[in-house]
C-alpha cells in the first residue's frame, strides 16, 4: 500500500478559489510576507493565514522566517499529481469526445 504523509490532499487545497489565486500569486512573485499576500484579496490576514495553512498542509507551499517575518514560497511539486490525472483525460477527450 502506497503510504502518504499525513497532510492535506492536494485536490482539497486547490478546490478553493482563493487558495488557487494565492498559488498563481505566488508562482507569480516567488516569495511573499502575509501582508503582501492578504493585499489583493477582500478578507482579512486571519483567513489568508488560513488558506496558507491548508496549502501547507498539503505541500503546496513552503514558509521561511526572515527576522520576524514569515515569507511564503510555492511548491509546485504536488501539482503534478493533478496534472497528471488530468492528463488522462485529455487523451480521452481528444480520442473519445471527437466533436
Amino acid at each position: 500500500m502506497n503510504e502518504k504523509k499525513e497532510g492535506r490532499d492536494v485536490y482539497e487545497a486547490v478546490a478553493d478559489p482563493t487558495r488557487r489565486k494565492l498559488l498563481r500569486i505566488l508562482a507569480d512573485a516567488g516569495e511573499l510576507p502575509l501582508y503582501e499576500l492578504t493585499a489583493p484579496f477582500q478578507i482579512g490576514r486571519t483567513a489568508v493565514s488560513k488558506h496558507l495553512a491548508i496549502l501547507r498542509e498539503a505541500g503546496l507551499v513552503t514558509v521561511r522566517k526572515v527576522g520576524r517575518e514569515t515569507r511564503y514560497r510555492i511548491n509546485a511539486a504536488p501539482l503534478q499529481e493533478i496534472k497528471d490525472w488530468v492528463s488522462f483525460y485529455e487523451n480521452f477527450w481528444v480520442e473519445k469526445c471527437r466533436i
